[in-house]
Protein backbone atom coordinates (compact mmCIF):
# COMPACT_ATOMS: atom_id res chain seq x y z
CA UNK A 1 0.00 0.00 0.00
CA UNK A 2 1.24 3.72 -0.57
CA UNK A 3 1.04 6.15 1.24
CA UNK A 4 -1.98 7.69 -0.58
CA UNK A 5 -4.23 4.51 1.14
CA UNK A 6 -4.17 2.50 -2.53
CA UNK A 7 -3.54 -1.03 -3.03
CA UNK A 8 -0.54 -2.04 -5.42
CA UNK A 9 -1.32 -5.55 -6.60
CA UNK A 10 -0.31 -7.44 -9.67
CA UNK A 11 -3.82 -8.16 -11.13
CA UNK A 12 -7.79 -7.69 -10.42
CA UNK A 13 -10.19 -9.41 -11.59
CA UNK A 14 -13.39 -7.81 -11.68
CA UNK A 15 -16.34 -10.47 -11.37
CA UNK A 16 -16.58 -14.12 -10.22
CA UNK A 17 -18.96 -16.03 -12.35
CA UNK A 18 -17.69 -18.67 -14.57
CA UNK A 19 -15.06 -16.71 -16.38
CA UNK A 20 -13.86 -14.69 -13.11
CA UNK A 21 -13.24 -17.82 -11.36
CA UNK A 22 -11.86 -19.25 -14.31
CA UNK A 23 -8.76 -16.21 -14.27
CA UNK A 24 -8.79 -17.05 -10.55
CA UNK A 25 -7.78 -20.09 -10.44
CA UNK A 26 -5.37 -19.99 -13.21
CA UNK A 27 -3.24 -16.94 -11.54
CA UNK A 28 -3.49 -19.49 -8.20
CA UNK A 29 -2.03 -22.30 -10.67
CA UNK A 30 0.30 -19.47 -11.81
CA UNK A 31 2.09 -18.79 -8.47
CA UNK A 32 0.63 -15.42 -7.55
CA UNK A 33 -1.48 -15.21 -4.08
CA UNK A 34 -4.53 -13.72 -3.81
CA UNK A 35 -4.81 -10.92 -1.50
CA UNK A 36 -0.98 -10.79 -1.96
CA UNK A 37 -0.85 -10.61 -5.87
CA UNK A 38 -4.41 -10.25 -6.57
CA UNK A 39 -7.70 -9.81 -5.63
CA UNK A 40 -11.37 -11.11 -6.90
CA UNK A 41 -13.67 -8.35 -6.79
CA UNK A 42 -17.48 -9.54 -7.15
CA UNK A 43 -20.95 -7.33 -6.48
CA UNK A 44 -22.72 -10.23 -5.91
CA UNK A 45 -24.11 -10.89 -2.23
CA UNK A 46 -23.14 -14.32 -2.77
CA UNK A 47 -21.28 -16.66 -4.68
CA UNK A 48 -22.82 -18.23 -7.90
CA UNK A 49 -22.14 -15.24 -10.67
CA UNK A 50 -25.54 -14.59 -12.35
CA UNK A 51 -27.00 -17.86 -12.28
CA UNK A 52 -27.82 -17.21 -8.35
CA UNK A 53 -30.51 -14.34 -10.07
CA UNK A 54 -32.16 -17.52 -12.19
CA UNK A 55 -36.02 -17.64 -11.80
CA UNK A 56 -36.86 -20.73 -9.53
CA UNK A 57 -38.60 -23.16 -12.29
CA UNK A 58 -35.33 -22.79 -14.10
CA UNK A 59 -34.09 -26.03 -12.39
CA UNK A 60 -30.89 -27.21 -12.88
CA UNK A 61 -32.25 -30.61 -15.41
CA UNK A 62 -33.35 -27.06 -17.83
CA UNK A 63 -29.93 -26.33 -17.83
CA UNK A 64 -28.37 -26.10 -21.47
CA UNK A 65 -24.45 -26.81 -21.79
CA UNK A 66 -23.38 -26.12 -18.40
CA UNK A 67 -19.71 -26.65 -18.43
CA UNK A 68 -17.46 -27.65 -14.85
CA UNK A 69 -15.03 -24.82 -13.84
CA UNK A 70 -11.41 -25.45 -14.06
CA UNK A 71 -10.15 -27.97 -11.61
CA UNK A 72 -13.26 -29.38 -10.22
CA UNK A 73 -16.23 -30.97 -11.76
CA UNK A 74 -19.85 -30.48 -10.97
CA UNK A 75 -20.99 -34.09 -10.25
CA UNK A 76 -24.85 -35.70 -9.22
CA UNK A 77 -26.56 -32.36 -9.15
CA UNK A 78 -30.53 -33.03 -8.57
CA UNK A 79 -31.46 -32.07 -11.93
CA UNK A 80 -35.44 -30.94 -9.82
CA UNK A 81 -33.27 -28.48 -7.72
CA UNK A 82 -33.35 -24.71 -9.17
CA UNK A 83 -30.39 -24.06 -10.53
CA UNK A 84 -29.42 -20.88 -8.73
CA UNK A 85 -29.09 -23.42 -5.72
CA UNK A 86 -27.05 -25.86 -7.98
CA UNK A 87 -24.50 -23.86 -9.10
CA UNK A 88 -24.43 -21.18 -6.11
CA UNK A 89 -23.27 -24.22 -4.23
CA UNK A 90 -20.84 -25.47 -6.99
CA UNK A 91 -19.03 -22.13 -7.50
CA UNK A 92 -18.84 -21.20 -3.30
CA UNK A 93 -17.15 -24.65 -3.17
CA UNK A 94 -15.22 -23.99 -6.26
CA UNK A 95 -14.34 -20.51 -4.45
CA UNK A 96 -13.40 -22.28 -1.28
CA UNK A 97 -11.33 -26.05 -2.49
CA UNK A 98 -8.80 -23.43 -4.23
CA UNK A 99 -8.46 -20.60 -1.78
CA UNK A 100 -9.58 -18.06 -4.35
CA UNK A 101 -11.17 -15.78 -1.28
CA UNK A 102 -13.08 -13.14 -3.17
CA UNK A 103 -14.10 -9.85 -2.06
CA UNK A 104 -18.13 -9.34 -2.00
CA UNK A 105 -20.16 -7.39 -2.37
CA UNK A 106 -18.02 -4.90 -3.94
CA UNK A 107 -19.04 -2.33 -6.13
CA UNK A 108 -16.27 -1.12 -9.07
CA UNK A 109 -17.10 2.17 -9.63
CA UNK A 110 -14.34 3.34 -12.12
CA UNK A 111 -10.99 1.64 -14.02
CA UNK A 112 -8.90 4.55 -15.02
CA UNK A 113 -5.23 4.84 -16.32
CA UNK A 114 -2.66 5.79 -13.31
CA UNK A 115 -0.56 8.27 -15.11
CA UNK A 116 -1.33 11.29 -13.86
CA UNK A 117 -3.23 10.51 -11.04
CA UNK A 118 -0.51 11.31 -8.71
CA UNK A 119 -0.65 7.80 -7.09
CA UNK A 120 2.70 6.49 -6.68
CA UNK A 121 3.61 3.19 -8.60
CA UNK A 122 1.88 4.60 -11.67
CA UNK A 123 4.82 5.36 -13.56
CA UNK A 124 6.87 2.32 -15.33
CA UNK A 125 9.05 0.02 -14.00
CA UNK A 126 12.83 -0.28 -14.18
CA UNK A 127 13.63 -0.87 -17.21
CA UNK A 128 10.76 0.21 -19.12
CA UNK A 129 10.60 2.32 -22.14
CA UNK A 130 8.37 5.14 -20.94
CA UNK A 131 6.64 6.78 -23.71
CA UNK A 132 7.98 4.05 -26.23
CA UNK A 133 4.36 3.02 -27.41
CA UNK A 134 3.78 5.76 -30.27
CA UNK A 135 -0.15 5.02 -30.05
CA UNK A 136 -1.36 6.90 -26.87
CA UNK A 137 -4.58 4.41 -26.66
CA UNK A 138 -1.87 1.38 -26.36
CA UNK A 139 -1.57 1.26 -22.85
CA UNK A 140 1.73 2.35 -21.06
CA UNK A 141 3.53 -0.80 -20.27
CA UNK A 142 4.66 -1.20 -16.56
CA UNK A 143 1.88 1.76 -15.75
CA UNK A 144 -1.02 0.91 -13.40
CA UNK A 145 -4.61 1.16 -13.69
CA UNK A 146 -6.52 2.56 -11.00
CA UNK A 147 -9.83 0.23 -10.02
CA UNK A 148 -11.87 2.47 -7.57
CA UNK A 149 -14.37 0.34 -5.68
CA UNK A 150 -16.45 0.53 -2.50
CA UNK A 151 -14.18 -0.96 -0.63
CA UNK A 152 -10.92 1.18 -2.03
CA UNK A 153 -8.58 1.52 -4.73
CA UNK A 154 -6.23 -0.89 -6.00
CA UNK A 155 -3.44 -0.10 -8.17
CA UNK A 156 -3.14 -2.80 -10.47
CA UNK A 157 -0.60 -3.62 -13.75
CA UNK A 158 -3.22 -6.23 -15.19
CA UNK A 159 -6.99 -6.16 -15.17
CA UNK A 160 -9.14 -9.12 -16.26
CA UNK A 161 -12.67 -8.13 -16.11
CA UNK A 162 -15.43 -11.00 -16.15
CA UNK A 163 -18.46 -8.73 -15.16
CA UNK A 164 -20.94 -10.44 -17.52
CA UNK A 165 -24.10 -9.27 -19.06
CA UNK A 166 -27.15 -9.91 -16.42
CA UNK A 167 -26.49 -6.20 -14.93
CA UNK A 168 -27.46 -4.44 -18.25
CA UNK A 169 -30.37 -6.01 -19.56
CA UNK A 170 -31.47 -4.64 -22.77
CA UNK A 171 -34.91 -2.84 -22.84
CA UNK A 172 -36.01 -1.88 -26.38
CA UNK A 173 -37.92 1.43 -27.40
CA UNK A 174 -41.61 1.62 -28.97
CA UNK A 175 -43.66 4.12 -29.65
CA UNK A 176 -46.66 4.36 -26.63
CA UNK A 177 -44.45 2.54 -24.29
CA UNK A 178 -44.92 4.71 -21.56
CA UNK A 179 -49.11 4.57 -21.96
CA UNK A 180 -48.99 1.14 -21.37
CA UNK A 181 -51.28 0.26 -18.26
CA UNK A 182 -50.05 -3.20 -17.40
CA UNK A 183 -46.66 -4.51 -16.21
CA UNK A 184 -43.90 -4.48 -18.11
CA UNK A 185 -40.61 -6.17 -16.87
CA UNK A 186 -37.30 -7.88 -18.37
CA UNK A 187 -36.44 -11.44 -17.99
CA UNK A 188 -34.01 -10.65 -15.65
CA UNK A 189 -36.46 -9.86 -13.13
CA UNK A 190 -38.54 -12.95 -14.50
CA UNK A 191 -40.21 -14.69 -10.73
CA UNK A 192 -41.76 -17.62 -12.84
CA UNK A 193 -44.81 -18.51 -14.29
CA UNK A 194 -47.03 -18.27 -11.00
CA UNK A 195 -47.58 -14.43 -11.52
CA UNK A 196 -48.97 -14.52 -14.71
CA UNK A 197 -51.84 -16.57 -13.93
CA UNK A 198 -55.21 -15.58 -15.58
CA UNK A 199 -53.52 -12.69 -17.91
CA UNK A 200 -52.76 -12.28 -20.89
CA UNK A 201 -49.37 -11.69 -21.75
CA UNK A 202 -46.99 -10.89 -24.27
CA UNK A 203 -43.64 -12.55 -24.19
CA UNK A 204 -41.19 -10.56 -26.71
CA UNK A 205 -37.90 -12.45 -27.79
CA UNK A 206 -36.84 -15.06 -30.01
CA UNK A 207 -33.86 -16.79 -27.61
CA UNK A 208 -33.85 -19.11 -25.32
CA UNK A 209 -35.12 -17.61 -22.25
CA UNK A 210 -38.16 -16.26 -24.05
CA UNK A 211 -39.15 -19.31 -25.38
CA UNK A 212 -38.60 -21.35 -21.58
CA UNK A 213 -40.37 -18.00 -20.10
CA UNK A 214 -43.32 -18.48 -22.79
CA UNK A 215 -44.25 -22.29 -22.36
CA UNK A 216 -44.17 -22.04 -18.86
CA UNK A 217 -46.57 -19.20 -18.62
CA UNK A 218 -48.86 -20.61 -21.18
CA UNK A 219 -49.72 -23.34 -18.32
CA UNK A 220 -51.53 -20.40 -16.60
CA UNK A 221 -52.02 -17.83 -18.53
CA UNK A 222 -55.71 -16.58 -20.22
CA UNK A 223 -53.83 -16.26 -23.37
CA UNK A 224 -50.09 -15.67 -24.25
CA UNK A 225 -48.86 -14.26 -27.78
CA UNK A 226 -44.78 -14.57 -29.19
CA UNK A 227 -43.54 -12.02 -30.89
CA UNK A 228 -39.84 -11.93 -32.27
CA UNK A 229 -38.37 -9.30 -35.27
CA UNK A 230 -37.33 -12.73 -36.97
CA UNK A 231 -38.49 -15.80 -37.64
CA UNK A 232 -37.28 -18.22 -34.81
CA UNK A 233 -34.83 -21.12 -36.27
CA UNK A 234 -34.99 -24.35 -34.49
CA UNK A 235 -32.14 -26.51 -34.83
CA UNK A 236 -33.08 -30.10 -35.43
CA UNK A 237 -30.49 -33.09 -33.38
CA UNK A 238 -27.75 -32.40 -31.62
CA UNK A 239 -25.26 -29.06 -31.50
CA UNK A 240 -22.10 -30.51 -32.94
CA UNK A 241 -18.95 -28.69 -32.53
CA UNK A 242 -17.94 -27.89 -35.86
CA UNK A 243 -21.09 -25.45 -35.55
CA UNK A 244 -19.98 -24.49 -32.41
CA UNK A 245 -17.12 -23.29 -33.59
CA UNK A 246 -18.93 -21.45 -36.47
CA UNK A 247 -20.73 -20.02 -33.85
CA UNK A 248 -18.25 -18.86 -32.03
CA UNK A 249 -16.40 -17.41 -35.02
CA UNK A 250 -19.54 -15.14 -36.02
CA UNK A 251 -19.41 -13.45 -32.81
CA UNK A 252 -15.28 -13.14 -33.01
CA UNK A 253 -15.24 -11.33 -36.17
CA UNK A 254 -17.43 -8.34 -34.58
CA UNK A 255 -15.46 -8.46 -31.33
CA UNK A 256 -12.71 -8.05 -34.13
CA UNK A 257 -14.09 -4.82 -35.96
CA UNK A 258 -14.43 -3.25 -32.65
CA UNK A 259 -18.44 -3.94 -33.11
CA UNK A 260 -20.77 -4.57 -29.88
CA UNK A 261 -20.77 -8.63 -29.55
CA UNK A 262 -23.54 -10.94 -30.38
CA UNK A 263 -24.69 -13.58 -27.56
CA UNK A 264 -23.02 -17.17 -29.32
CA UNK A 265 -26.55 -18.49 -28.10
CA UNK A 266 -28.05 -16.38 -30.42
CA UNK A 267 -26.76 -17.35 -33.26
CA UNK A 268 -26.83 -21.31 -32.94
CA UNK A 269 -30.82 -21.47 -33.09
CA UNK A 270 -33.28 -22.98 -30.82
CA UNK A 271 -33.07 -26.94 -30.06
CA UNK A 272 -36.18 -28.69 -30.91
CA UNK A 273 -36.13 -31.21 -28.09
CA UNK A 274 -39.63 -33.23 -27.24
CA UNK A 275 -40.96 -30.24 -24.92
CA UNK A 276 -40.69 -27.44 -27.87
CA UNK A 277 -42.10 -29.58 -30.33
CA UNK A 278 -45.42 -30.51 -27.58
CA UNK A 279 -45.46 -26.47 -27.46
CA UNK A 280 -45.22 -26.02 -31.68
CA UNK A 281 -48.34 -28.29 -31.62
CA UNK A 282 -50.03 -26.63 -29.41
CA UNK A 283 -49.72 -23.29 -30.54
CA UNK A 284 -47.77 -21.69 -27.94
CA UNK A 285 -44.84 -21.02 -30.39
CA UNK A 286 -46.75 -19.47 -33.21
CA UNK A 287 -45.01 -16.66 -33.58
CA UNK A 288 -45.93 -13.17 -34.62
CA UNK A 289 -44.01 -10.00 -36.41
CA UNK A 290 -42.80 -7.79 -34.37
CA UNK A 291 -45.84 -5.05 -33.60
CA UNK A 292 -45.27 -1.21 -34.42
CA UNK A 293 -46.41 0.08 -31.54
CA UNK A 294 -48.01 0.04 -27.73
CA UNK A 295 -50.92 1.04 -26.53
CA UNK A 296 -52.50 2.15 -23.06
CA UNK A 297 -53.97 -1.62 -23.53
CA UNK A 298 -52.11 -3.87 -25.37
CA UNK A 299 -50.03 -3.56 -28.08
CA UNK A 300 -50.41 -2.98 -32.49
CA UNK A 301 -49.04 -3.91 -35.99
CA UNK A 302 -48.84 -1.55 -38.81
CA UNK A 303 -51.72 -3.34 -40.63
CA UNK A 304 -53.98 -2.50 -38.10
CA UNK A 305 -54.19 -5.56 -35.83
CA UNK A 306 -53.92 -5.50 -32.26
CA UNK A 307 -53.73 -7.33 -29.33
CA UNK A 308 -54.94 -7.08 -25.97
CA UNK A 309 -52.56 -7.52 -23.27
CA UNK A 310 -52.04 -7.06 -19.22
CA UNK A 311 -48.28 -7.88 -19.28
CA UNK A 312 -45.00 -7.44 -21.87
CA UNK A 313 -42.46 -9.56 -20.91
CA UNK A 314 -39.25 -8.34 -22.84
CA UNK A 315 -36.87 -11.33 -23.68
CA UNK A 316 -34.55 -9.23 -25.30
CA UNK A 317 -31.26 -9.92 -24.54
CA UNK A 318 -28.65 -8.05 -22.40
CA UNK A 319 -25.09 -5.74 -23.22
CA UNK A 320 -21.79 -6.28 -21.80
CA UNK A 321 -21.51 -4.59 -18.67
CA UNK A 322 -18.70 -2.46 -18.72
CA UNK A 323 -19.82 0.85 -17.64
CA UNK A 324 -17.08 1.04 -15.56
CA UNK A 325 -14.29 0.83 -17.87
CA UNK A 326 -15.56 4.01 -19.83
CA UNK A 327 -12.78 6.15 -18.81
CA UNK A 328 -9.85 3.77 -20.18
CA UNK A 329 -11.61 5.13 -23.85
CA UNK A 330 -11.59 1.76 -24.86
CA UNK A 331 -14.40 1.67 -27.33
CA UNK A 332 -14.28 1.47 -30.96
CA UNK A 333 -16.57 3.56 -33.36
CA UNK A 334 -18.85 0.59 -33.97
CA UNK A 335 -19.60 0.78 -30.25
CA UNK A 336 -17.92 -2.17 -28.94
CA UNK A 337 -13.95 -2.76 -27.44
CA UNK A 338 -12.25 -4.23 -30.46
CA UNK A 339 -10.81 -7.24 -28.73
CA UNK A 340 -7.69 -10.18 -29.78
CA UNK A 341 -8.42 -13.16 -28.06
CA UNK A 342 -8.77 -11.96 -24.28
CA UNK A 343 -6.58 -8.64 -25.03
CA UNK A 344 -8.39 -5.01 -25.16
CA UNK A 345 -6.72 -3.91 -28.41
CA UNK A 346 -6.57 -0.21 -27.15
CA UNK A 347 -5.01 -1.31 -23.56
CA UNK A 348 -2.50 -4.50 -23.58
CA UNK A 349 -3.22 -4.05 -19.11
CA UNK A 350 -6.88 -4.85 -20.21
CA UNK A 351 -8.68 -8.17 -20.44
CA UNK A 352 -11.96 -9.04 -21.21
CA UNK A 353 -13.47 -12.78 -20.55
CA UNK A 354 -16.74 -13.80 -20.36
CA UNK A 355 -17.12 -11.26 -23.81
CA UNK A 356 -18.03 -12.12 -26.96
CA UNK A 357 -16.83 -15.33 -28.30
CA UNK A 358 -16.48 -16.37 -24.30
CA UNK A 359 -19.87 -16.03 -23.26
CA UNK A 360 -20.61 -19.46 -22.45
CA UNK A 361 -19.69 -21.59 -19.82
CA UNK A 362 -16.90 -23.75 -21.80
CA UNK A 363 -15.75 -20.33 -23.62
CA UNK A 364 -15.12 -18.39 -20.58
CA UNK A 365 -13.18 -21.14 -19.31
CA UNK A 366 -10.77 -21.15 -22.32
CA UNK A 367 -10.67 -17.36 -21.78
CA UNK A 368 -9.63 -17.12 -17.85
CA UNK A 369 -6.43 -19.66 -18.72
CA UNK A 370 -5.56 -17.58 -22.09
CA UNK A 371 -6.03 -14.24 -20.36
CA UNK A 372 -3.34 -15.24 -17.49
CA UNK A 373 -1.19 -16.72 -19.78
CA UNK A 374 -0.83 -13.23 -21.67
CA UNK A 375 -1.03 -11.29 -18.20
CA UNK A 376 1.67 -13.49 -17.21
CA UNK A 377 4.10 -12.55 -20.13
CA UNK A 378 3.01 -9.11 -19.36
CA UNK A 379 3.99 -9.08 -15.77
CA UNK A 380 7.20 -10.67 -16.87
CA UNK A 381 8.28 -7.99 -19.25
CA UNK A 382 7.62 -4.95 -16.48
CA UNK A 383 9.32 -6.58 -14.23
CA UNK A 384 12.39 -7.44 -16.06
Amino acid sequence: MNNSGTRELDVVVIGAGQAGLSAAYHLRRSGLEPDRDFVVLDHAPRPGGAWQFRWPSLTYGKVHGMHSLPGMELTGADGSRPSSEVIGAYFEAHERRFGLRVHRPVKVEAVRDAEGEGVSGAAPAAGSKEGSRAAPEAGSEGGRLLVESSEGTYATRALINATGTWDRPFWPRYPGQETFRGRQLHTAGYPGPAEFAGLRVVVVGGGASGTQHLMEIAEVAAGTYWVTRRPPVFREGPFGEDQGRAAVAMVEERVRQGLPPQSVVSVTGLPLNDAVRRAREAGVLDRLPMFERITPDGVAWADGRTVEADVILWATGFRAAVDHLAPLKLREPGGGIRVEDTRAVRDERVHLVGYGPSASTIGANRAGRAAVRSVERLLSRVSA
